[in-house]
């Protein structure tokens, strides 16, 4: 399958797009939040127990009521602890694990423009046979590098927007992740500023649900998948 670059959109175009696939899907956004937010909580809530990190909430109380140094300081000492080190291991598996039930929306936006019936089971094409591991590799691959770049926050936007295509482009054409990649990187000097904005706009609309309407965030949350589509179909255009 070969892919090339077709007359360049608007970003407008881009994303009208990305709310169409998103509103004609919302049955399986609620789903997908409530299946991934139903394992996220319930893995925080066990390993949290498990290695006693809410019992340090109290000594983080203490600590804060000496001020900003003391907290800091002991968030510091606690962070260096066997326990917390194993929660964070224990969290960041899980999110992996979760990872492949993005791509789910992939095959469901696909199904959308060819108008095939969506079945439930869609959501969960990226656990499907030996691809799961595929894409678990990916996500550890890209989560390394995306963990040291958050602090700088711009940095970490350049990595998105550096990765946005990696996913589907595995999913759809079959692509090696340093493949996927390269192609990525030529489509980002392309289309630098469609994807910076369509970025900032996903991430600002996928958290937004949470803080204006509380439940309407498991509505907004995967929003990001339907952004991510939108792009790579308007960049990119397929022939077997």
């Amino acid at each position: 399958m070969q892919s090339k670059y077709p007359q360049k959109p608007g970003i407008d175009f881009i994303l009208k797009q990305a709310f169409f696939y998103w509103n004609k899907t919302l049955a399986y956004q609620l789903m997908f939040s409530i299946i991934f937010f139903g394992i996220f909580l319930t893995s925080f809530f066990l390993f949290g127990s498990k290695y006693d990190i809410f019992a340090q909430n109290a000594v983080l109380q203490e600590a804060l009521q000496e001020g900003t140094q003391a907290y800091l300081a002991k968030v510091a000492e606690l962070s260096a602890t066997e326990n917390y080190q194993m929660f964070m291991l224990a969290i960041w598996a899980t999110t992996a694990f979760l990872y492949p039930l993005n791509l789910g929306f992939f095959q469901i936006f696909r199904k959308l423009d060819l108008k095939e019936k969506l079945e439930l089971s869609d959501l969960f094409a990226g656990y499907y046979g030996i691809n799961f591991f595929k894409y678990l590799g990916y996500y550890l691959f890209w989560f390394m590098i995306y963990r040291f770049t958050v602090p700088t926050i711009f940095l970490a936007v350049i990595w998105v927007a550096m990765t946005i295509f990696v996913a589907p482009l595995m999913f759809f054409t079959n692509k090696r992740i340093f493949e996927a990649v390269s192609l990525n990187f030529k489509a980002l000097k392309m289309y630098f500023v469609e994807i910076i904005v369509c970025i900032l706009v996903a991430v600002l609309f996928k958290y937004l649900g949470f803080t204006l309407f509380l439940i309407g965030g498991l509505f907004t949350f995967p929003f990001w998948n339907a952004m991510i589509y939108s792009l790579y179909k308007t960049v990119f255009s397929e022939k077997g």
